[in-house]
């Protein structure tokens, strides 16, 4: 089961586990709540639970979401096929601030406060994500045996004081406060931007991917000896491109990655395709998640792990030389619009023996309902007195039960959308006219119906209110 996936997995890192760039959340999950039926001698524990994002990875840039990509990914496709393809996961928001609050609230952004990305420095390092949210992790901490905690990579909600992650219900942290950061030297702008903690970590040369992976391997093979729960947040920076004001003068603005990527790919390091250079950096992201999962199987304890795999937003398709060169294929347009492309994102599921193999779960469900998952699997409680967007998509994912929302609702600046069933309306502007699109069959949304359909447009448009009502 997991343990002979990931050990013939870690078998073949040297040559295959090395390509892509996505969003995961793996959990440990153990007797307490599930029969395990492993020889994990810790499995009469809490489960641990392990959520790794990727940032702005495209979904048609895997193969198993787009046949056509020329990106080599061996170990999400190997998860593709151990567990299930989830083909109606949204992210609720299309853009990386708003995203990851979404993801660690349980609430979209109508209701936590934070609607918009933070903007250079000054944002970056303000309060971001209102103090009175209360975030995974501390409700992990409340569990009936309380999760030790760690977080390794991009923040990007908030980095004043009170904001930072040992300030939020993490006890270890090594990550990027920005959006952004130059793969290599750490900065964002002019400010370096790379901590312990909260004091700064200098790891100058360094490939970022990597720095985040080893904490995180560290980090859950020390806690798993200890038989202790732990719950570990990795946010990869890759594979977001690069900023022309993070590079000196003189410096090129190019997609970065390690010499020995380029060359696993057939490519020389000095590449100048900007699509080839993204390869590589989407294929050592790949061989960063690879390394991560068999340090479950080395430490004991991946027979019993459910993983959630995910991208925080579509690829932009923003028309920018050199830049947006990943794809959404075959979804439209893609990062801070409502459209699919923008908000509908790889993400895949496995949990031996209780997540079929190969199963495609084509349902809607999101990005907020990770944090009702984890506080299940932990045996904790959520607070009573706060919203909740997000709701258990355990039985979706164990038993193929229905979708655990009557519809999802979407709002991004001027771009608004509502998913209901197998329908979506969409409009860029307040005073544009809505659109709507049978999802189902048109998932490029290239066929707007609104004038054969009003009926279904109207329902969609009222259940829009009523949403808009609950804020």
């Amino acid at each position: 089961m997991a343990s002979t996936y990931w050990l013939d997995c870690a078998s073949r890192i040297a040559t295959v586990s090395f390509r892509a760039g996505v969003v995961l959340l793996v959990v440990c999950c153990g007797t307490r709540l599930f029969a395990a039926g492993d020889d994990n001698p810790h499995s009469d524990r809490p489960p641990n639970i392990l959520l790794i994002t990727a940032d702005n990875l495209g979904y048609g840039d895997l193969r198993s979401y787009n046949p056509d990509s020329p990106i080599t990914t061996p170990n999400l496709d190997r998860l593709a096929t151990q567990g299930a393809r989830l083909t109606g996961f949204y992210t609720a928001s299309p853009t990386c601030t708003v995203s990851r609050a979404c993801l660690l609230t349980g609430r979209i952004p109508q209701r936590h406060g934070l609607t918009d990305q933070l903007g250079g420095v000054a944002g970056n390092y303000g309060v971001g994500l209102s103090h009175d949210e209360i975030l995974i992790p501390q409700i992990l901490k409340s569990a009936p045996t309380p999760y030790a905690t760690g977080c390794f990579g991009k923040w990007n909600i908030g980095f004043a004081e009170g904001s930072r992650p040992t300030e939020r219900g993490f006890d270890e942290f090594i990550g990027h406060a920005s959006g952004n950061l130059d793969y290599y030297h750490h900065n964002y702008r002019e400010k370096h931007d790379l901590y312990h903690g909260t004091k700064e970590l200098h790891r100058e040369g360094e490939y970022s991917t990597d720095i985040f992976a080893d904490a995180a391997i560290d980090f859950m093979r020390r806690k798993s000896q200890t038989g202790q729960p732990w719950f570990c947040y990795l946010p990869f920076n890759s594979p977001h491109f690069p900023t022309a004001g993070n590079k000196t003068r003189g410096e090129p603005n190019v997609w970065q990655a390690p010499d020995w990527a380029f060359e696993s790919c057939g490519y020389s390091p000095d590449e100048t395709d900007p699509a080839r250079r993204y390869e590589a950096v989407v294929y050592s992201l790949d061989v960063a998640i690879g390394r991560v999962l068999a340090v479950l199987d080395r430490t004991g304890v991946s027979n019993n792990t459910f993983v959630f795999f995910m991208s925080d937003n579509g690829a932009f398709r923003l028309n920018r030389k050199g830049l947006d060169v990943g794809s959404n294929e075959p979804l439209r347009h893609g990062g801070v619009t409502c459209w699919e492309g923008g908000l509908r994102v790889a993400a895949m599921a496995r949990w031996p023996g209780r997540i079929a193999a190969g199963a495609v779960i084509d349902k809607p469900f999101w990005s907020p309902d990770l944090l009702p998952a984890c506080v299940k699997l932990a045996g904790a409680h959520l607070p009573s007195n706060v919203i909740y967007d997000g709701k258990d998509p355990l039985p979706l994912l164990l038993q193929n039960a229905a979708s655990p929302h009557r519809s999802l609702f979407f709002e991004y600046r001027s771009h608004a959308a509502l998913r209901k069933g197998d329908w979506k309306i969409v409009r860029e502007k307040e005073d544009r006219p809505w659109q709507l699109f049978d999802i189902a069959n048109d998932p490029s949304e290239s066929r707007n119906v609104a004038a054969s359909q009003p009926e279904k447009l109207d329902e969609l448009i009222e259940e829009f209110a009523v949403w808009k009502k609950s804020f």
